[in-house]
């Protein structure tokens, strides 16, 4: 006898149904996709220790001054009691998970990179304490959003370029909240000009001079660690008030 209450049995589709068979796959995908994204909702009741994420070019060689100063930034993270999150990589990536270690003897620090496979392979770095790796670019970048109290961005490109823009965004539909995002040097002055040039123009507004403000800009090393530093006091204040 058949259960009136029962739900409806599924409605079975012929693989020769092209349609039928597509509009289940596109449903499966997105129901994947809900679940990763409800899955993601999840945090540790406390996290131990402030997380900085460090973006930068791949390409900067160890004798470039520009490496030296991702070092200094770095190491004086570290020694704040910061983790040091990067992707894990050559140039800067590495130039920051080696501050990090050089900073260990001070203060005992993690060293995280965040991989994401490439056609043309990248060994990770030797400084890396702990690695995770992402078949995908739209993954890794969550990753990074998962992981991380603040971000700083050097000097990079596209690929740089596309992280801090995306913190940038997450950051303007609050998505993100009370995450510093530091941009450091010129080139990023630069970029954030070129924004309120284009996008706050009287009758064209694209976007909110509100909007434009959540980057930091600073020149060096010294007034990238005291923004982090600031926000890393906060949050150290806050888990100590829960407690």
């Amino acid at each position: 006898m058949t259960d009136p209450t029962a739900p409806p049995a599924p409605e079975t589709v012929s693989l020769a149904d092209e349609e039928g068979v597509r509009r289940i796959l596109v449903d499966t995908v997105f129901g994947l996709w809900a679940t990763i994204n409800n899955l993601t909702r999840l945090r540790p009741s406390q996290r131990e220790r402030f997380r900085v994420t460090i973006f930068g070019s791949a390409r900067t060689e160890p004798s470039h001054w520009v490496y030296q100063e991702v070092k200094r930034v770095a190491a004086d993270l570290a020694a704040l009691g910061c983790d040091i999150v990067t992707g894990g990589g050559p140039g800067l990536m590495q130039a920051a998970n080696e501050g990090a270690a050089a900073a260990a003897g001070t203060a005992p620090s993690g060293s995280i990179g965040i991989r994401v496979q490439l056609p043309f392979e990248q060994e990770v770095n030797p400084f890396v304490a702990e690695s995770f790796e992402h078949e995908t670019f739209f993954t890794r970048l969550h990753h990074f959003v998962l992981v991380s109290d603040a971000f700083v961005v050097m000097p990079g490109g596209i690929g740089t370029v596309l992280e801090a823009m995306m913190i940038w965004q997450l950051l303007q539909v609050r998505h993100l909240h009370d995450v510093p995002l530091v941009l450091v040097g010129g080139m990023w002055r630069d970029l954030v000009a070129w924004a309120r040039r284009y996008m706050l123009r009287p009758g064209f507004e694209l976007a909110s001079p509100a909007d434009l403000a959540l980057p930091a800009c600073v020149d060096g090393a010294a007034e990238a660690v005291a923004l982090i530093r600031a926000r890393q006091d906060a949050w150290t204040a806050a888990r100590t008030t829960v407690r």
